[in-house]
């Protein structure tokens, strides 16, 4: 396997490792916060459909990135209200998020656009566009470092540079800020911190808020950066590989970006099969290739849930005591 190749499978890893980055990130803060959301799947679809369809209506990828955003907060609010003041099964609420959301775009789409549940491609100014870094093409001819930085660190768009600063941001707001030690609190124990006069359901419900936030950006990366465009379902089960990463990193934000690499880096061998044919002299079935990424998520939740220490309180309702 030479240079060229090698790095070509390390821009590929960072372009489908980033909307896992930024849904492991997003359910983080929701979890450390105790509120478990298996409905990360479904911000991120109907982020994803929001962000498409108002971006070609409307021509600014811009405008439909903060519409991706808005629907998934929506819908993470939705989900603070059924498991936050209601105190409904966290997990079930999730999974009917998940549903919502797969129905409702494709109905909303053929409605809109008839085109059998897509919007239609996206183009120009509806897209995000890759970033040309300071002196990329000026160090290119320089080995080895020219080009890892003109092939691989250069030439994505800004939501993937936005989603590797967002790992220093988490950490620093969870393990440096006041914020940060409340939101922890709140979901190791939240009776302490309601007794220390600091509202539980407020700092849940700004936890929830954040993981929506994230989700829309990851989405919105999904139709108007990876792709050109929304199709049914095309988060592709990337919610449930970003909360097997959470649980693979500990709910650290480090290793989550560690943890998320490595399931993009399945993904992009997968769309190579010709690379493990010629390491390895193996003809591999490509279902196999497309298969490892979910392999792995069955894997780590079976491997690593039992050792893996979710927060204390999570996916218990808080019940004020008087």
């Amino acid at each position: 396997m030479d240079f060229a190749t090698l790095l070509q499978i390390a821009d590929s890893t960072i372009r489908l490792g980033t909307p896992l980055l930024l849904a492991c990130l997003a359910g983080l803060f929701s979890e450390r916060a105790g509120i478990f959301d298996i409905g990360l799947e479904g911000k991120m679809l109907i982020a994803a459909f929001f962000s498409a369809a108002v971006a070609f209506v409307t021509g600014s990828v811009w405008v439909g990135l903060l519409a991706g955003i808005l629907s998934s907060v929506l819908l993470s609010a939705l989900h603070g209200l059924a498991s936050i003041t209601f105190r409904g099964n966290q997990l079930i609420s999730g999974v009917a998020i998940n549903f919502l959301a797969a129905g409702m775009t494709v109905l909303i789409a053929q409605d809109w656009f008839r085109q059998g549940g897509r919007t239609p491609s996206l183009s120009g100014g509806a897209r995000f566009e890759p970033i040309t870094l300071p002196f990329a093409t000026e160090l290119i001819d320089v080995p080895v470092f020219g080009p890892i930085y003109h092939d691989v660190i250069s030439g994505h768009t800004i939501l993937v540079y936005l989603a590797f600063l967002a790992v220093p941001a988490t950490w620093w707001v969870l393990y440096r800020t006041r914020f940060g030690l409340r939101l922890r609190a709140v979901g190791e124990n939240p009776a302490a911190v309601d007794t220390a006069g600091v509202s539980v359901v407020g700092m849940r419900y700004a936890a929830v808020g954040i993981c929506g936030l994230l989700c829309g950006i990851a989405g919105a990366y999904l139709a108007t950066a990876l792709q050109a465009g929304f199709v049914k379902d095309m988060s592709a089960g990337r919610g449930y590989i970003a909360l097997a990463a959470l649980i693979f990193s500990k709910w650290r934000p480090w290793y989550a970006l560690f943890a998320t690499m490595l399931f993009g880096f399945l993904q992009a061998l997968a769309l190579r099969p010709d690379l493990i044919e010629r390491a390895t002299s193996i003809r591999v079935q490509v279902q196999l290739l497309d298969a490892l990424p979910y392999i792995l998520t069955v894997i780590i939740l079976a491997g690593f849930v039992g050792k893996a220490i979710p927060p204390r309180a999570g996916g218990e309702p808080y019940v004020k005591e008087r």
